[in-house]
């Protein structure tokens, strides 16, 4: 065995037993003067379901094209499976499936035929391919779609495809970049509970900017904003940090400009919003308060005594979505 074949074979040893799988460290990537991707650092550990969570423009695609040895970071680190990306590029790719956002398919082949040239660009023996294959389309849902010509598939097909030439050399790490984009709601479940169910064997990263689609398939979050990660956890856990902000909505009879003027003379206040109402000669505030404190008795009594009228008021209950807003616009 040669010297390299010695180093793949102990750094291939290390990939299928280190708990930690992919290793960021202060990776940054500049496209000229703008930052695209700004000093991130995370670990995702083997069997995990990670979202990459962010607006569009946030970084997400750049740092999937660096994790996959398409694009060199500008400066910092990623380690898969001990192996650096700059350095050993083509035993990484081995071991990644990656589904890139626009999906690239041979759309005059059909399913079996484009599995099949798949199987050989990857260099899997005859003896090895039939039952690979079979695999991928049982897992992917295509057995009644093998002689379709993949020009005629519906998105939602196609998207199954795309997801089995990710899987056709077995990889351990799935990368899915957009995996349900421009989906009709019931293809968005059929591919969601197909990432779970792959989610069993495999090692998942899927970047989206869909709440529902995190909450409904992922173990844990990156969100990330302006190229930089802006929290992390598992969805409950990213709810529960938000429950640190108490949101209570008021609606009040009186202009929106003298409510809001006389509520500075409340302690415990953080900030006020004005929202739209519907109710003439009524407005309708959120007030969300310093460290969580619920001040609604407090407030009650502040409106009685300053002859405002409290037509209602209620703790807002504080979503996903809230967190995800919230982190990215301010």
């Amino acid at each position: 065995m040669t010297l390299l074949g010695v180093r793949i074979y102990f750094v291939h040893a290390r990939f299928l037993n280190k708990q930690t799988l992919i290793s960021v460290k202060h990776l940054t990537k500049n496209y000229g003067n703008f930052r695209a991707v700004d000093d991130i650092s995370f670990e995702i550990k083997k069997g995990e379901i990670v979202g990459f969570l962010g607006p569009n423009g946030a970084g997400k695609t750049t740092t999937m094209k660096i994790l996959t040895c398409f694009l060199p970071a500008s400066s910092g680190s990623v380690q898969i499976g001990g192996m650096d990306t700059l350095e050993m590029s083509t035993e990484i790719r081995k071991r990644i499936g990656y589904l890139p956002e626009n999906t690239p398919l041979y759309e005059d082949m059909d399913v079996l035929e484009y599995l099949q040239f798949l199987a050989e660009m990857h260099r899997i023996s005859k003896n090895k391919r039939i039952p690979l294959i079979k695999d991928v389309i049982e897992s992917c849902g295509l057995k009644s779609k093998i002689r379709a010509e993949i020009g005629t598939l519906s998105k939602g097909y196609r998207q199954r495809v795309g997801l089995a030439q990710a899987l056709i050399h077995n990889p351990s790490i799935l990368i899915l970049d957009e995996p349900t984009s421009g989906l009709d709601p019931n293809q968005i479940i059929e591919i969601r509970n197909l990432i779970k169910d792959i989610g069993k064997e495999k090692t998942i990263i899927l970047s989206t900017h869909i709440l529902s689609e995190v909450e409904g398939t992922c173990n844990r979050v990156l969100i990330i904003h302006k190229g930089k990660i802006v929290a992390e956890g598992s969805p409950g856990e990213l709810r529960n940090q938000a429950q640190k902000r108490t949101i209570i909505r008021v609606q009040v009879e009186g202009s929106a400009s003298a409510v809001i003027s006389a509520l500075k003379e409340l302690n415990g206040i953080e900030k006020v919003k004005k929202l739209e109402s519907n109710e003439s000669g009524v407005c309708s505030l959120d007030i969300e308060t310093s460290e969580g404190l619920d001040i609604r008795k407090n407030l009650n009594h502040f409106f009685l005594d300053r002859g405002f009228e409290l037509v209602g008021m209620q703790r807002e209950i504080v979503s996903l979505e809230d967190v995800f807003t919230h982190l990215t616009r301010n």
